[in-house]
């Protein structure tokens, strides 16, 4: 599906819309309504938005202007990339099993990402990455801080991937580098057993496949 909104606003609501059909706020243990009161300011963030290109919405081509983010203090990761699929497909996504117990809560924000607030906000300006498919990870994210963009972190990828399924395609999968855990592993996700799976790979090993995620910048609701 290619997505041609053009009313910013018409496309936020249809982002609140899908994490509620996909079960989002059940794993906040909220109802619909008060998930939809907490990212509801949000909205006002991007009906001011008029510089959005013909043809913006357009996920197969690896950029959308705008993403909703929840992040981990209000719905778990394993619980929302569980509420993953493909596009055109219905197996839901996972963890990977190479996430020890209790890694997976250790992968956090780098400080480099500057999250303007702990639950909910704005992701502007993301692009899939697949210019860096092949290239080193560390070498993709040090040529990303040199943009003046920053790599996404989990739950932004799993928001993006919830929101753009038709983005996650073969031999254009992504690398998450905005979440570290203080070693080596990078998380990214990618196909894997006709579902997307959330795993890591080293910074220094790099894939064909594997691109990395970045954004242009992030706002909460009570910034702008």
């Amino acid at each position: 599906m290619t997505h041609t909104a053009t009313d910013p606003g018409a496309e936020f609501d249809r982002q609140v819309r899908t994490l509620v059909e996909r079960d989002w706020p059940s794993t906040a243990h909220l109802t619909p309504e008060r998930f939809t009161t907490l990212v509801a300011p949000l909205r006002g963030l991007v009906t001011d938005i008029t510089d959005i290109a013909d043809g913006a919405w357009a996920p197969e081509t690896g950029r959308v202007p705008f993403l909703l983010v929840v992040t981990r203090d209000v719905v778990p990761i394993e619980q929302t990339m569980a509420r993953t699929t493909l596009h055109g497909r219905n197996v839901p996504g996972f963890v990977d099993r190479s996430f020890e117990p209790g890694a997976l809560e250790r992968f956090v924000a780098v400080e480099e990402t500057r999250l303007p607030d702990p639950r909910a906000y704005l992701l502007f300006d993301v692009e899939r990455g697949e210019e860096f498919c092949g290239a080193v990870p560390k070498d993709a994210m040090d040529t990303i801080a040199a943009r003046g963009r920053s790599p996404l972190t989990i739950e932004e990828g799993v928001a993006l991937i919830t929101l753009f399924p038709e983005l996650l395609v073969k031999n254009k999968c992504f690398s998450l580098g905005g979440s570290r855990s203080g070693d080596r592993r990078v998380p990214a996700i990618w196909i894997s057993r006709h579902a997307p799976k959330l795993g890591w790979c080293w910074e220094g090993n790099p894939h064909t496949w594997l691109g990395m995620a970045s954004a242009g910048s992030r706002h909460a609701a009570t910034q702008r």
